[in-house]
């Protein structure tokens, strides 16, 4: 019985081990060998930067001068106020006296009608001027003065969507070197998926998109019921191989902070992962092998070794899977800036997957309600 165990343990290794080498080769490799162009583009579509903020009153004091500043001829920043009751207002009418490229739209609280991100957006969108949007949160501060120009460079031909990096700001929080190697992970699969023409999400923190793309497909109405899902949940639906394109130089970044306790990032991660039952069956079953068996890797790993079976040949398997996500990793990482996150290998890929099937179980189960 115990050699009957121990050969199923190390079948499912081997299994786990090729289907996870293929998801390392075939679909995050992409990015690896994507060069994003040097030069600064020469481009001047007008540009809206759409920001839904509710109870931002310190977050826009902070970020909004970096938005407006931007060095780009021709673009508007169209702010909704989403039911603060904080100083929003008192800090937008501020900066509205200096900057005539900003423009508010204030959403008030209904005792009926309860508002969501997926309104103030649907709001501020119909509010903006321009075909081009470009969308951020309150939270979030561009890399350089050169955002706008690089995202707005590749809507050219049939692109309607553009996909954006935003990483997290280094700090020396318990939880920040973990959830920057998750968002690092998720950038990695999303971009790459996009190169190979199968995208399947964004994230709103910096995401473009054209107003015809939006109304031509009602905007959020197919999920308008579910609280968060304004960002990938709209990218799953819409992007296609052809009208879809990624902006990954360091210039387009847009950092914001990372969740500080256990109990923001909990709320964080259940809002994000309970849309994913709403993806496209293709793309739902591929990120659910790739999350399971990338658990059960691990897992069946752990336990050849717990009963001693084989262990020298296990450990060989397993360096050499380790050796090749550091060929594949180390110039994505370098691409999106995060070298020293190499050295977290293989632990935090192993937290990694235990936190996908963790949240996807949750996410599952327990519906959101609120997404502040």
């Amino acid at each position: 019985m115990e050699t009957y165990l121990q050969v199923s343990l190390l079948v499912l290794f081997l299994v786990c081990f090729i289907v996870q080498l293929y998801f390392l080769i075939a679909k995050q490799n992409a990015l690896a060998s994507y060069k994003p162009p040097k030069e600064l583009p020469d481009v001047n579509i007008p540009i809206s930067i759409i920001i839904s903020a509710r109870n931002e009153a310190e977050n826009l004091r902070e970020n909004l001068p970096s938005i407006l500043t931007q060095n780009y001829p021709d673009f508007e920043v169209v702010v909704v106020n989403d039911c603060s009751y904080d100083e929003s207002d008192l800090v937008l009418d501020e900066f509205k006296k200096n900057w005539s490229r900003l423009r508010v739209v204030t959403i008030t609280e209904h005792a009926r009608f309860k508002t969501g991100k997926k309104f103030a957006l649907t709001l501020g969108i119909k509010a903006a001027k321009n075909e081009h949007l470009i969308f951020t949160d309150a939270d979030c501060k561009p890399a350089s003065d050169n955002w706008i120009t690089r995202m707005a460079a590749q809507f050219t031909g049939a692109v309607q969507i553009v996909l954006g990096y935003s990483p997290y700001y280094k700090t020396g929080n318990f939880f920040n070197p973990f959830i920057r190697f998750e968002t690092l992970k998720a950038g990695i699969n999303y971009l790459s998926a996009a190169l190979n023409g199968d995208a399947y999400m964004g994230v709103g923190r910096n995401l473009a998109y054209t107003k015809t793309l939006f109304f031509s497909v009602k905007g959020f109405a197919t999920h308008m019921h579910v609280m968060a899902g304004d960002d990938d949940l709209f990218v799953n639906q819409n992007a296609t191989a052809d009208n879809t394109a990624i902006e990954i130089h360091p210039d387009a970044f847009v950092y914001t902070s990372s969740k500080t306790t256990a109990g923001s990032l909990y709320k964080q991660k259940k809002r994000h992962m309970g849309v994913g039952k709403l993806y496209k069956n293709s793309h739902r079953r591929l990120l659910s092998f790739d999350a399971v068996t990338g658990f059960l890797y691990y897992g069946s790993f752990i336990a050849c070794l717990a009963l001693n079976f084989e262990p020298l040949w296990v450990l060989g398997v397993f360096v050499f899977r380790w050796i090749m996500q550091i060929v594949v990793y180390y110039k994505t990482f370098k691409k999106l800036t995060a070298s020293s996150l190499l050295w977290f290998l293989p632990f935090f890929d192993f937290i990694y997957y235990l936190y996908l099937n963790l949240f996807g179980l949750i996410g599952t189960f327990i519906k959101t309600t609120q997404w502040k």
